[in-house]
């Protein structure tokens, strides 16, 4: 079954990571591995601090600004990817990407782009989203850097 949450689902799924994070409470292993990300990004403090404000903000698209919640859901969507090596050669595209950027977080950036390329792609199609071409993308980076 597929866990379709809401927006604001999301915002305060987040904001209490970083809410228990903080507060030194124990995580359950999805929340640990949602505050690592977090951790990487201390620039989304702010907006994780208080989630009635992230609420609000749900209405005011800034197209200047990085929404927060949607770069650490794409990096938690990764994460899910690559543990369970789906779409198939996933890891391994993202782990050959991690080792020429000498960074997976910085890998994950890179698979970010080809997993909003895929999506806009098959949204825009009407179609199903294609593995096979975000893993080629993703591989791509990694011989082009």
């Amino acid at each position: 079954m597929l866990i379709q949450p809401s927006q604001a689902d999301v915002r305060r799924f987040f904001c209490g990571v970083f809410a228990k994070s903080q507060a030194g409470h124990p995580l359950e292993p999805l929340e640990t591995l949602a505050s690592l990300w977090i951790a990487e990004h201390p620039e989304y403090h702010p907006d994780l601090s208080d989630v009635d404000e992230a609420l609000r903000q749900m209405r005011t698209v800034d197209p200047a600004r990085d929404n927060p919640f949607l770069h650490l859901s794409m990096h938690l969507s990764i994460s899910e990817q690559c543990s369970i090596d789906q779409p198939r050669g996933i890891r391994q595209a993202v782990e050959l990407l991690a080792r020429r950027r000498d960074s997976l977080h910085d890998a994950h950036h890179g698979a970010m782009d080809c997993l909003g390329r895929m999506i806009w792609e098959s949204q825009r199609a009407g179609r199903m989203p294609d593995g096979a071409a975000y893993i080629a993308c993703v591989q791509r980076q990694a011989t082009r850097d």
